[in-house]
């Protein structure tokens, strides 16, 4: 039997898999592909961090307790030297802002671990084609293999447009 691809899911998945249904058109599009692909996930083997967690316990209460019981089974990848010396890699290069930064350490994180997927619609500094190809470069000349990035809808699979 092959085995799972591991998956990491970055803090806007569970962010939008439990919000309310956003009177945007296209984020309430993807809180229901979010919510779809959900369903699917036990054929993916799912890993978070602490940023994930750090970042999904701030904000309306009722959502902390939805968004933390969402991932609560989820086991929570390590931040060591190596996660931490690759974040600051890509943020000097200026690809993403430092107010920004803990973009940096999903992406960091994930590529540390070996992780198949990063998981995430945050397509500002994450899912961004204009500046994946640069982050990838940076990861490659530290050693590593970027993980896939890409949205839920990206990875549904084939019977999603049927």
């Amino acid at each position: 039997m092959n085995p799972k691809s591991t998956v990491y899911l970055e803090t806007t998945i569970p962010s939008y898999l439990t919000s309310r249904i956003s009177s945007n058109l296209v984020v309430a599009c993807h809180q229901q592909i979010t919510q779809e692909w959900w369903t699917i996930r036990h054929g993916f083997e799912l890993f978070i961090s602490p940023f994930v967690i750090d970042e999904i316990n701030k904000g309306d209460l009722e959502l902390i307790e939805k968004r933390s019981k969402a991932i609560q089974d989820l086991p929570i990848l390590t931040v060591d030297a190596e996660v931490k010396q690759l974040a600051d890699n890509i943020l000097k290069s200026g690809i993403i802002p430092d107010k920004a930064s803990t973009d940096a350490f999903h992406i960091a994180c994930a590529t540390r671990h070996g992780i198949d997927f990063l998981l995430t619609w945050n397509c500002k500094h994450i899912a961004n084609g204009a500046i994946l190809r640069m982050i990838e470069r940076i990861i490659r000349n530290n050693g590593y293999i970027m993980p896939m990035v890409c949205t839920p809808e990206e990875l549904m699979g084939g019977n999603y447009d049927e």
